[in-house]
């Protein structure tokens, strides 16, 4: 049983539920993964998501990676593959981690993109939750391989691929 708690700032617009496109994002991501029960388990997977300004970010990615600059998305995994595969077993609540999207690089890659917010966004939750999954880009065959599995997942929920070149 995948939990999912999104704390949305007020930069983010109030008016709009987060949470259905945070969920929609995460379980297209668990899908995509090596680790698609995580999903349906009986056992309680949680996810933390805060949406957040572009100064929080840059404060936590200074923090955190050592880069004082605002970034897209931060992921802060807190569970091992380990743990992923041994969902089936009853235990405690697992915790997959917590994502930080800033709202302004958000916006403006969303503009530069040409796409909608909501769908750069949504691009973004795909990415963090992978990284919490153990996926990363550090070299060019890791990269191939996260890049494959957000364009499947954006495709489950009918949004183009990202990383194709306008015509």
């Amino acid at each position: 049983m995948l939990e999912i708690a999104v704390e949305a700032d007020e930069e983010w617009d109030s008016s709009r539920s987060w949470d259905e496109l945070v969920r929609n994002a995460a379980e297209a991501a668990i899908a995509e993964s090596a680790f698609p029960q995580l999903a349906i388990s009986g056992r309680p997977i949680e996810l933390s998501v805060r949406l957040t300004g572009n100064g929080k970010v840059r404060e936590l990615n200074a923090e955190w990676r050592g880069k004082d600059k605002p970034t897209n998305v931060l992921s802060f995994p807190l569970a091992s593959e380990l743990e992923f595969r041994a969902t089936n077993v009853a235990g405690p609540e697992l915790l997959l981690g917590d994502i930080v999207l800033a709202h302004g690089v958000c916006s403006d890659e969303a503009a530069e993109k040409g796409v909608s917010f909501e769908e750069h966004a949504t691009h973004l939750l795909i990415h963090g939750t992978l990284h919490l999954l153990g996926y990363d880009h550090h070299d060019e065959g890791e990269a191939t391989d996260m890049e494959a599995r957000e364009i499947r997942a954006l495709n489950r929920l009918g949004i183009a691929n990202p990383y194709e070149e306008a015509a």
